[in-house]
């Protein structure tokens, strides 16, 4: 049995209806994963965030092994190991009234120690890698 014109023209109705609700659920998710720093007002990881931390007077927390940190840090800063079976024991010891700035080689492990330090509730901003640290004024040790 033939479909009616009217039938057709309700069917492609229905379908371009359906296509323009897709198309504006997708925008709306799509703007909805914007990246985080943009959006909250946080500094984004590395130079701007190192910078940030010099004007809030942060602690550091250098978050290399004991031979990088022995071969040359950010003046001041605390020595606390992400890959050390001590590090969750060193996170709890912090003050979670203070603000850190964490920073490694190039900011592969301060973006991991960030992240897991931040779960724990502590005020913390990602410095990114040394270099970025120096750039943004911190003096090496």
């Amino acid at each position: 049995m033939p479909s009616s014109p009217i039938r057709r023209r309700s069917l492609r109705r229905s379908t371009l209806l359906l296509g323009a609700l897709f198309v504006g659920a997708l925008a709306l998710v799509s703007a909805c994963g914007e990246d985080e720093s943009s959006s909250s007002g946080a500094p984004s990881a590395g130079q701007e965030a190192a910078a940030a931390a010099l004007d809030q007077e942060a602690v550091v927390i250098d978050v290399r092994t004991p031979e990088e940190y022995d071969a040359g840090h950010i003046e001041g800063a605390q020595l606390l190991d992400i890959q050390s079976a001590d590090f969750a024991a060193g996170m709890a010891e912090l003050d979670a009234d203070q603000t850190y700035v964490v920073y490694c080689r190039s900011g592969n492990r301060s973006a991991a120690a960030a992240e897991q330090m931040q779960a724990a509730g502590l005020t913390v901003l990602d410095g990114g890698g040394m270099g970025d640290m120096v750039a943004a004024g911190w003096p090496e040790a």
